[in-house]
């Protein structure tokens, strides 16, 4: 669907939502590469520190990979410290990005070209689509798949075992995939993950706001919505909404939408959730993949996990 037709759909509905794919536009995707420097977001540091050891295993174990595939790819700055430990100083491999940002695509295009001997391909595309074409760029030697970061957690527990079910099947025997996945942790720090003091986190989740201003005409007043992050241990996920702090209706013409909001109501904009080891390990073994090889960052409470496809 197009970003009208989710925003139409979306805030037609109630509870309203929206889909978080829509914060990675330019300013979505550099306010995201701000969280992930922040010291209460340990995922990128955690993962950062797991990669270079396991970049290693990783190529002792499937040897070296014709094509490396990122689904959702960021800064690019974990995939070329990956790509380090899995090629020689000489060797050559293509590597296709994935990712609905076209920012994210052109940063991690451009870190790449510095290392030279690799052939990149983007796909401004959502996973599913993406993963496809990318695959079509096979040749010589196994493919890798990896999807780091926190990014499974965007799929509720279902689709995420439809979506890695999916990627099994797209696999050929010697492909393998890594996987990056945040634990449970306590609250607090959850809940500071996802709602920062210095109000980065803020930013982004109201940059969808800007965002149905600037693309779609909308009159949204930034100032009358605000931030919520709280943690649904029931659900196991961290939530993040857009609280409308009054009454009011927004006309959003792009949508052809007159959006009504009462006081407190919210925006549901992201469901991130989070795993326990053994829930990781049965949504993983329920899709095919039974782990090779796993490290824990134990302080952040996050797993980086490889499999190989028998």
């Amino acid at each position: 669907m197009s970003f009208a037709a989710d925003v139409r759909a979306g805030l037609s509905r109630d509870p309203k939502r929206l889909p978080p794919r829509w914060f990675y536009d330019d300013l979505g995707s550099r306010l995201f590469g701000a969280i992930c420097a922040l010291p209460w977001y340990r995922v990128t540091r955690a993962e950062l520190g797991l990669l270079t050891g396991a970049s290693h295993v990783v190529r002792r174990r499937m040897g070296k990979p014709g094509l490396v595939v990122e689904l959702g790819c960021g800064t690019g700055e974990k995939l070329a410290l990956l790509l380090e430990g899995l090629l020689g100083p000489r060797e050559r491999t293509r590597v296709a990005l994935v990712d609905v940002s076209r920012e994210a695509l052109a940063l991690t295009a451009s870190r790449l070209a510095v290392r030279g001997g690799l052939s990149v391909q983007t796909f401004r595309a959502d996973y599913r689509v993406g993963l496809g074409s990318a695959l079509l760029q096979r040749a010589r030697g196994p493919a890798l798949v990896v999807f780091l970061g926190s990014n499974l957690g965007n799929f509720d527990p279902p689709q995420a075992r439809r979506f890695l079910t999916r990627i099994r099947r797209a696999l050929r025997p010697g492909d393998g995939l890594l996987l990056g996945a945040d634990l449970v942790k306590p609250e607090a720090d959850l809940v500071l993950a996802y709602d920062d003091p210095l109000g980065v986190t803020a930013s982004f989740n109201k940059n969808l706001l800007r965002r149905m201003n600037d693309e779609l005409g909308a009159g949204f007043d930034l100032d009358t919505f605000r931030h919520r992050a709280l943690w649904d241990a029931g659900r196991s996920r961290v939530e993040m909404h857009l609280v409308s702090c009054v009454s009011q209706s927004v006309e959003v013409p792009g949508a052809r939408l007159t959006a009504r909001f009462r006081r407190g109501e919210t925006i549901f904009t992201e469901a991130s959730y989070k795993y326990t080891e053994s829930g990781l390990r049965s949504a993983l073994g329920d899709a095919g993949f039974p782990c090779e090889c796993s490290w824990i960052d134990e302080k952040a409470r996050f797993a980086l996990s490889f499999f190989r496809v028998p």
